[in-house]
């Protein structure tokens, strides 16, 4: 039987492309990067931002693995006297309360306040002694 016409696919052997310009656009959804949850909240079809994410977003990072229940610690964070102090000349109120902080000794306080937090260093205890105040632990 004669062969009237070859078949388009004659047409492109030994070629990268195929017809398909870029080799990119050859690839069904390759070209578009990753699209999963490092690029979330930044825009559908977008690629990964890893730097804008870490920088701006840290909170978008899956977390990997897992904590067993009993194991799970509440972290407490840290406050310095100096932060209480700028706090207090902005809010204008003596008694400061302070759940889940432990108070460090940075810094100085020149008024006379109530800090109520969780934990206090030695340091930061005597600080407020001295400048009049009080640390009551919760």
């Amino acid at each position: 039987m004669v062969v009237r016409h070859d078949k388009r696919k004659r047409k492109y052997f030994g070629t990268r492309r195929w017809g398909v310009g870029n080799i990119k656009n050859a690839r069904g959804k390759g070209g578009k990067g990753g699209k999963g949850n490092a690029g979330r909240g930044l825009g559908t079809g977008s690629k990964h931002k890893f730097t804008y994410i870490t920088a701006y977003a840290p909170e978008l990072i899956r977390k990997v693995g897992f904590v067993p229940w009993n194991m799970k610690v509440n972290k407490m964070r840290e406050i310095t006297l100096r932060e209480i102090e700028r706090r207090a000349v902005r809010s204008g109120n003596s008694e400061i309360t302070l759940e889940n902080f432990k108070v460090l000794g940075n810094g100085a306080i020149n008024r006379k306040l109530t800090i109520k937090a969780s934990k206090f260093s030695k340091s930061a205890q005597e600080k407020i002694k001295s400048a009049g105040g009080e640390a009551v632990k919760i």
